[in-house]
């Protein structure tokens, strides 16, 4: 498999998915490693959630927190 396809198939689900079982077993591991977050990973991040209520100065009117 041409290095264009394995970077293709890391990054197009679709396609990865239509290599067959054999060609998907000779895809080398993502250099990123794992790219997706399990459940339990998803609900520790809380991606610049404010807990305190503060808006700071970029508060304009439409803050609700």
């Amino acid at each position: 498999m041409s290095i264009k396809n394995i970077i293709r198939a890391w990054k197009d689900e679709d396609y990865r998915l239509s290599l067959s079982e054999a060609e998907r077993a000779l895809l080398p591991e993502h250099p990123a490693g794992l790219i997706e977050l399990s459940g339990a990973e998803m609900d520790g991040v809380n991606g610049g959630l404010n807990v305190l209520g503060s808006c700071g100065d970029f508060c304009t009117n439409k803050c609700t927190i």
